[in-house]
């Protein structure tokens, strides 16, 4: 009998967000997580990026089913394109699936086809059964998956924390747990996100004091806190407080709105809808009687808290007497927009409380004493670290080797890597195509596009576009060449170097018998001339757009 499985990381391995790994058995795949990431200064217009999904699609009649731990945008956010290509059935708690549902409205077309599992359920999908478990992490909804395969058990926790104290008083299964690993669990996939941070995360609960503390100090303040709008624990500890100081709340920012109402609906976010306003109405309202719950703790261009801060928020004016919380740490890489945004706020007059004055954040994920206790319950014959940077990876591998696990036990996967998995070996067997997908608009891209590689050139040393008329016949130039240039000189610059460019054009044409010229030619010269002339003038290459008009 065939016992090897075969695992393929499609994302989410040696980087941040769009994670997606696949699990194989002969001709049955089921899929885990299918998330997105946001693009950095190197993809100019780009709005998302998701993972490459060309092995699922090169197989596609073999996917069964997409398993979701939790509904966090690097879990769920891929899921519209991925669907738009495999029509497969999505598994998850009611809060993911509710929130993919309100996602899924921007795609009508795509048919998407959802099943509500809770934890300790079991799911028999053929030659796979997966148990759903409790999970504590910064959204409700997260489970970990024990999939029992002919290769052993496989245990996949998902993003999570261990949290004695939880908002909604269901703390992780940690005794579920232990006894899959008394029962033996051959393959541990585990979230490495806080591995380098040594201890325990604070609980969640911890935040609800500090800002307890920070409102109670603060009585005659507007108050107005930006956070995560997926947090909803973070959203049920501030609604409450607000209810309990006697503070009206106004939500703002598109992400805020919708999340916290799928989850009210459901159940997940209580609170008395009286004591909700609209953001339109604060201004009529006392400042010690309002509080608002905005986006915009990452600094986002576009988000509520970057537009206060700009003073071009519609609704509402950052004054002296505002108090603001931003209630979320800096995600790696946008630590420069979100102290922009602070910066700004000071200038207005506000002041601010942020994770570095008060304990007014804590972590979803996992640090090192709590991650050693996972993989002391499950002890695992086999081990790969994922969610995570390579340098979080290589520091899980340490910190299961720190533990007893031996090294030729422990593979680090990679992009594209597919790893043979049975009863008693692991080992690594190929790579397949992996990597980014660039969602630019309603299109789909590659990291390879012209699209992007014009996109980075403009940015960089702007454009250039040139118009000359030619009498095809005699070959004569009719006109002055027109010309246009935008971030290649500067405008004291500008006069001088158009005059110069235009002499260079019209010694260029004078070189060249035009007659019965082809413009294709023509334009490969202007172009070639015009360059050089720019780069010994400015040191730049700009995009060259040349026109030629046959008259």
């Amino acid at each position: 009998m065939n016992n090897k499985v075969k695992l393929t990381f499609i994302g989410g391995v040696g980087e941040i967000g769009k994670n997606m790994t696949a699990i194989e058995y002969e001709d049955e795949i089921i899929v885990i997580d299918a998330g997105l990431t946001f693009p950095d200064d190197e993809l100019p217009g780009i709005d998302i990026v998701i993972p490459d999904i060309s092995y699922l699609l090169a197989n596609k009649d073999k996917v069964k089913a997409i398993l979701i731990t939790h509904g966090h945008e690097d879990h769920i956010g891929g899921l519209p394109f991925v669907l738009e290509q495999l029509n497969v059935p999505v598994y998850g708690s009611r809060l993911t699936l509710a929130l993919l549902e309100n996602k899924m409205k921007e795609h009508p077309n795509v048919k998407l086809k959802t099943i509500s599992v809770k934890p300790k359920n079991v799911l028999k999908l053929g030659h796979f059964t997966i148990e759903f478990i409790k999970v504590n992490h910064s959204i409700a909804g997260a489970l970990a998956f024990c999939i029992t395969t002919p290769a052993g058990n496989i245990i996949h926790t998902g993003d999570f924390k261990i949290d004695y104290e939880p908002i909604d008083g269901e703390v992780i299964d940690l005794p579920r747990f232990g006894e899959l690993g008394k029962k033996g669990v051959n393959l541990l996939l585990c979230e490495s996100t806080n591995v380098c941070r040594k201890g325990f995360t604070m609980s969640e609960s911890s935040v609800g004091k500090a800002l307890e503390e920070i409102i109670k100090s603060h009585v005659n303040n507007r108050i107005i806190i930006a956070t995560f709008a997926s947090n909803i624990y973070r959203l049920q500890q501030i609604l409450t407080l607000a209810e309990k100081y006697k503070r009206k709340v106004a939500f703002t920012g598109r992400s805020m709105i919708n999340v916290s109402d799928v989850a009210s609906k459901l159940g997940e976010l209580k609170f008395d809808r009286n004591n909700i306003i609209d953001i339109d109405k604060v201004d009529k309202c006392d400042d010690k009687e309002i509080m608002i719950l905005t986006t915009g703790s990452q600094g986002e261009p576009y988000s509520a808290l970057t537009r206060m801060a700009a003073g071009e928020f519609k609704f509402l004016k950052i004054r002296e007497n505002d108090l603001v919380i931003l209630s979320a740490s800096p995600i790696p890489g946008n630590e420069k927009n979100v102290y922009k945004v602070i910066n700004a706020l000071y200038k207005l007059g506000a002041d601010v409380i942020y994770d570095e004055l008060a304990d007014v954040h804590v972590s979803g994920h996992a640090c090192q004493e709590e991650l050693k206790l996972m993989h002391s319950l499950v002890k695992p014959k086999f081990f790969m670290p994922v969610h995570g940077e390579y340098r979080h990876l290589k520091t899980h591998k340490e910190l299961a080797m720190a533990l007893g696990m031996e090294e030729r036990n422990i593979i680090l996967p990679s992009l594209g890597m597919q790893v043979e998995l049975s009863p008693n070996s692991i080992k690594q067997v190929g790579f397949v195509t992996a990597g980014q997908r660039l969602v630019d608009g309603i299109g789909l891209g590659d990291m390879d596009s012209n699209v992007l590689r014009e996109r980075k050139q403009l940015a960089e040393d702007g454009f250039c576009v040139i118009c000359v008329s030619i009498n095809n016949v005699s070959g004569s130039v009719t006109g002055d060449p027109f010309i246009i240039t935008r971030g290649v000189v500067y405008a004291d610059e500008q006069e001088a170097f158009i005059q110069d460019a235009k002499a260079t054009i019209i010694a260029s044409l004078k070189e060249q018998d035009l007659r019965g010229m082809e413009p294709a030619v023509i334009k490969q010269s202007l172009r070639r001339k015009l360059s050089n002339f720019i780069y010994k003038r400015t040191g730049r290459r700009p995009m060259i757009l040349t026109i030629v008009i046959l008259d």
